[in-house]
């Protein structure tokens, strides 16, 4: 059953019903994008760590992957939340981050720290995504006063803002190592 605050409840009550239930459709649309985004990014993070060169990237993305297991989990427990079975649509969004990851890995050399930009840059791109997503998810959780999905969204939120910090700082070093590799 959805968990919903007084103040959400009093502030719902002047709309439309079906405003609300356009709204709440919307939710559940991004949430099922999500949901399919966190799925096959579990399945693309290992090829990212298998190609990276770095100790420190592969680190980096080893922690990001069980972080995301459990955000694929958390995300099945906000669908329950509000009352809906957890259900995947293809993100096209996360789809297209992916390809392109894929295709960066293939334009660079192997063992390269060149690569390990190139990876580093698609991972950002996908952690850029995914903030802008869970973001917008909190957003709209806080508005339809599903306090419970709120709490679960926001704990996934802080999840990829840190990935990204972790991934900005080890570019640093890697950066300035793929500064110093010739063709």
């Amino acid at each position: 059953m959805p968990t919903k605050t007084k103040a959400a409840e009093k502030q719902l009550s002047g709309r439309k019903p079906e405003a609300e239930s356009a709204l709440k459709e919307l939710f559940i649309d991004e949430l099922k994008d999500i949901y399919w985004a966190e799925q096959h990014l579990v399945k693309a993070l290992p090829k990212m760590m298998k190609n990276a060169t770095s100790d420190e990237l592969k680190n980096t993305i080893q922690e990001h992957l069980t972080q995301t297991e459990n955000q694929v989990v958390r995300l099945e427990q906000v669908f329950e939340s509000i009352g809906e079975k957890a259900k995947a649509v293809k993100c096209e969004a996360m789809d297209g981050l992916l390809k392109e990851a894929d295709e960066l890995m293939k334009e660079t050399e192997k063992g390269t720290e060149v690569r390990d930009v190139a990876i580093i840059s698609a991972a950002q791109k996908v952690e850029h995504y995914e903030i802008a997503s869970y973001g917008t998810l909190c957003a709209l959780a806080g508005t339809l006063g599903f306090t419970d999905a709120v709490e679960l969204l926001q704990q996934t939120l802080e999840e990829e803002k840190q990935a990204d910090q972790l991934l900005t700082q080890a570019a640093g070093a890697i950066n300035e190592a793929a500064l110093q590799e010739t063709n």
